[in-house]
């Protein structure tokens, strides 16, 4: 939704995070990957707070891929105290025009990185406490993240082939964003770390289906960089979710999410094609006049949520609306 960094990083449809400039040596960028928040520890979170006693009615199932996610339903995406959002830890692509793909995924506790004509380069999911913090900015929005070390930051510049660029990584004990400075129009009191305005986006597999119906070549999920992925639902029926229950994940709706050019981005390719699906989206899914002043012209497709109580989930879990 906002204005994308330069360079390799809008390539990769990733902010450029860059150091204030008394703490950064030239123009040294920061980058985290943004699309990859969740994966490299980065959460949005609530006050945890005890389940109501409600009715739950079923919806659906959760499926996969999560998001930007690749490959096959291998492995079960799950969630801990503080990662509830795991979801998307376990794989994810980020595009690079020209450059091919560089792919990621999670297992045994480390982010493993391949790229075409690259050696894969094994990350630890928790980075030593000693490793350098830097002062970052996303969306004109400060946040801290603890650098990743330079075989990393070498690694991306070597296969990005572009200026000096590092990897940071946000843990909970960091402050994260609050969704006041992201969205004014929030009414909702959290935390955010490197994603746009809310760590979980959900959309539905028969939606994805209606706009497939619509289009003459025919698009995928991860096109769209859903977190959780519903199957067995009406179109569009996630549009109308208040509240939910995933395994033992409570998430609440902030806000319908507006699509951008990104949407138009192949992800086995890298190509942009700058008109569809984002164009045919237009035709059908623009928000009403009322709410003209918090979307603006933006397509709307798939939904943001906040978690109101952290736990794990899984593929297959049954997806409840709470009521």
């Amino acid at each position: 939704m906002g204005a994308m960094g330069s360079s390799a990083l809008a390539r990769l449809g990733l902010p450029a995070l860059r150091l204030p400039a008394q703490s950064r040596p030239g123009w040294l960028r920061v980058a985290a990957l943004g699309l990859a928040a969740v994966a490299l520890g980065a959460v949005a979170w609530r006050r945890v707070r005890s389940r109501r006693h409600r009715q739950l009615q079923q919806v659906g199932t959760m499926g996969w891929p999560g998001r930007g996610a690749t490959g096959t339903e291998s492995g079960a995406p799950t969630g801990t105290r503080t990662r509830c959002a795991g979801a998307a830890r376990r794989r994810i692509s980020l595009v690079s025009r020209g450059a091919g793909l560089v792919s990621i995924f999670y297992e045994k506790n480390s982010l493993i990185f391949s790229a075409p004509g690259m050696d894969q380069l094994v990350l630890p999911s928790r980075l030593p406490s000693t490793n350098t913090l830097h002062d970052c900015r996303i969306f004109g929005v400060d946040i801290q993240g603890r650098d990743c070390g330079d075989e990393v930051a070498q690694w991306f510049t070597n296969f990005l082939k572009t200026e000096a660029l590092r990897l940071v990584q946000f843990d909970t004990k960091m402050k994260g964003r609050t969704s006041n400075k992201l969205f004014p129009v929030s009414v909702q009191n959290y935390q955010v770390a490197y994603p746009d305005c809310s760590p979980l986006m959900i959309l539905s597999e028969a939606s994805l289906g209606d706009l497939n119906m619509r289009l003459e070549k025919k698009i995928k999920m991860e096109q769209f960089r859903p977190n959780i992925v519903v199957r067995g639902c009406e179109a569009y029926e996630e549009d109308t979710w208040d509240e939910l229950l995933i395994g033992g994940v409570e998430l609440k709706k902030v806000l319908a999410c507006p699509r951008c050019i990104l949407t138009t981005v192949d992800p086995d390719t890298g190509v942009i094609d700058r008109k569809e699906s984002l164009e045919t989206l237009e035709s059908y899914c623009l928000c009403d006049a009322s709410e003209h002043h918090i979307y603006k012209s933006s397509p709307l497709f798939g939904m943001y949520y906040s978690v109101e109580k952290i736990g794990s989930l899984r593929v297959g879990d049954s997806v409840y609306r709470m009521v």
